[in-house]
């Protein structure tokens, strides 16, 4: 039997149906990943699973299951500190694992306690075979790096969610629903989450943008589209396989029909002979078809991303030598800081949580100075920064007012465009853009977050976590634009499969402040960084989540990482053969330069270059050779 079953479920917010007559089971152990665009549905239908929204048709049934949800917005009224948040998840044993917690945590500080109080604690604990929780509930702290004694009203909202994703864990549910889970978790805390779902035995559904994350998760996918729901068994490269084939076959059927009513429109509008003698079938099958046609929902479109390029800046654009930062308290964050970025580079910022990379990208800008070392920058800099937390929305202000700030017209490349048409290349329709910013999804904030961004002529792009909450499609074309766009790209993310495809160098988190740079994205570094520690033994599943160890994290992530050619992948594959044709004219020109015998009655010196140069070249060849046979042999792979 099906551990959750729904059955016909139809809501209404306006016409058309947000969800249209929706039935799905979901077995034990699967993990089903809910897919869509941004607005179409997918987290009010994890509420109505969960019963926090009430559908207007039909039914919802957990087969004796417990749910554990993590929403995308932290609920009203959660208070406490966030061991008291977590245990909360554990019901009556919680509370009394987190009394426990909090009379221990006294004991040590010093202070005095009433002892009956804490034996009634540890008898209750003991009734309730509750130690095992504890340690549960410890375990899922340290993993997410959460303050255990802060105050959840202190933290931040992206803190927040990750504490209510520790309560979630901590219950072992039958059913787990998790609305965005990757959201605000570095990488380190990503994989441990994978390999703790991995493990699980429960049924799991799931809302995410992190591809890496869905790869390596999902059992099957469900797409969500203009109120209906698509089911793909399998993993997500069939899912876009197959998704791809169904389109199509629905665009060219849907040109038939088109095609049809035209010709039945063109019948019925003939003159008095042939409305005389029209068959009353063929109208009330005319009447049919158009009624079909109005009741057409067509698929949204792609956002049309498009980055304003200011003047080229010089050649370099900062060059860092032996940069240490230490805040005035002498809290050293940056240390030993060696980097040199150029114009063009895609530089990826990698690293856990509070280790220093928004301190880096400050010292990068000029924003702060360093304490120690040189940092030189380049000339005729304009930087447009993407940060969620700085650049935030007027809620009560509408979409256009947040764009172009009560003007009708916004500049784009230097040419005037009505704030509405600009608004609908980021999927904006016109009644949407003239609501206020308190109604839209997380994900259609933050792509008016980029709409906003990108009215900003630049040549230097800081995206600080671009990709939270955006569908794939704009995910991809997010990925082709910034790929495509001929300034400097600074991008902090923990999206690796976001790294993998965009970045051409990474600046990654050692140990100490201590960043080191590397070539390629998140899997290029993960072969090239030093061997990291091996982690301690794992904690059981049935107690704890378990910890990989360092080697197990490296493979897994690169098991999660795409096997077909990533956009940049394509795009260096399409330009190797144009660079190894240069190479070989030069190498030929260098050789018969060199066959000639009055080359050698130049200067050492000149003779030298060339020689070096001829070597440098073979090499380069030889070097392009071996990646554009790795690339083509890599080109059919789904």
């Amino acid at each position: 039997m099906p551990l959750l079953t729904l059955d016909h479920i139809t809501l209404n917010l306006g016409k058309p149906p947000l969800i249209d007559d929706v039935s799905l089971t979901v077995e034990r152990g699967e993990r089903l990943c809910l897919v869509g665009r941004n607005g179409a549905g997918k987290s009010t239908l994890l509420k109505i699973v969960a019963g926090d929204v009430e559908a207007d048709e039909g039914q919802v049934r957990v087969d004796g299951g417990r749910v554990a949800t993590l929403p995308q917005d932290v609920p009203e009224g959660t208070e406490g500190s966030v061991y008291h948040v977590v245990a909360e998840g554990l019901g009556e044993t919680g509370a009394l694992v987190e009394r426990y917690h909090a009379l221990t945590e006294v004991m040590a500080e010093g202070g005095e306690i009433d002892f009956d109080e804490l034996q009634r604690v540890q008898q209750g604990i003991d009734a309730a075979d509750g130690w095992n929780l504890q340690q549960r509930v410890e375990s899922v702290i340290t993993h997410l790096d959460l303050p255990a004694e802060a105050e959840i009203n202190s933290l931040s909202g992206g803190l927040k969610r990750r504490v209510l994703l520790g309560q979630a864990l901590v219950q072992q549910p039958d059913l787990l629903l998790l609305d965005e889970p990757t959201n605000h978790l570095d990488i380190d805390a990503i994989d441990w989450l994978e390999s703790y779902l991995k493990e699980w035995s429960g049924a799991l559904v799931f809302i995410t943008h992190d591809r890496a994350f869905l790869r390596a998760l999902a059992t099957r996918i469900v797409e969500l589209d203009r109120g209906k729901i698509r089911d793909y068994p399998g993993d997500y490269d069939t899912y876009l396989e197959r998704r791809e084939q169904e389109l199509a076959a629905e665009e060219k059927a849907q040109a038939e029909f088109d095609k049809r009513l035209a010709k039945e429109e063109a019948w019925i509008r003939t003159g008095i002979k042939a409305r005389r003698t029209r068959n009353q079938g063929r109208v009330k099958e005319l009447q049919r078809m158009r009624a079909e046609r109005a009741e057409r929902r067509h698929q949204s479109g792609t956002a049309k991303v498009t980055v304003q390029e200011a003047q080229r800046t010089g050649k370099l654009v900062v060059e860092a030598e032996g940069v240490g930062f230490a805040y005035p308290d002498g809290k050293r964050v940056i240390q030993d800081l060696d980097a040199t970025i150029m114009r063009g580079d895609k530089v990826g910022i990698i690293g856990p949580n509070g280790v220093g990379k928004t301190t880096l990208l400050r010292l990068l800008l000029g924003q702060l100075e360093p304490t120690e070392g040189r940092i030189r920058r380049g000339t005729n800099l304009e930087v447009a920064y993407f940060d969620q937390h700085r650049a935030a929305l007027d809620p009560d202000a509408t979409v256009q007012d947040n764009v172009a700030g009560g003007r009708d017209k916004v500049t784009i490349n230097g040419a005037e465009r009505h704030v509405i048409s600009y608004l609908q290349d980021f999927l904006f329709a016109p009644e949407r853009a003239r609501q206020p910013v308190r109604s839209l999804s997380g994900g259609e904030r933050n792509r008016l977050l980029l709409a906003r961004l990108f009215t900003q002529p630049a040549n230097v792009l800081v995206l600080d976590e671009p990709t939270n909450d955006l569908d794939a499609d704009t995910l991809e074309m997010l990925e082709a634009r910034v790929v495509e766009f001929g300034g400097t790209v600074l991008l902090v993310s923990h999206d690796r499969a976001f790294l993998d495809n965009v970045v051409t160098s990474s600046i990654a988190y050692d140990h100490d402040g201590i960043f080191r740079e590397y070539v390629g994205g998140y899997s290029d570094w993960l072969r090239q960084r030093p061997e990291p520690a091996r982690a301690e033994a794992a904690t059981p599943a049935s107690q704890a989540a378990p910890q990989p160890k360092a080697q197990a994290a490296e493979a897994e992530a690169e098991k999660a990482a795409p096997k077909r050619l990533s956009y940049h992948e394509q795009r260096e594959l399409e330009a190797l053969p144009a660079r190894i044709e240069e190479l070989e004219t030069e190498q030929g020109a260098l050789e018969q330069q060199m066959g000639d015998p009055e080359f050698y009655q130049q200067e050492a010196e000149t003779i030298r270059q060339a020689q070096e140069r001829l070597a440098a070249v073979q090499s380069e060849l030889a070097t392009a050779y071996e990646r554009w046979e790795e690339l083509e042999a890599r080109r059919d792979i789904r």
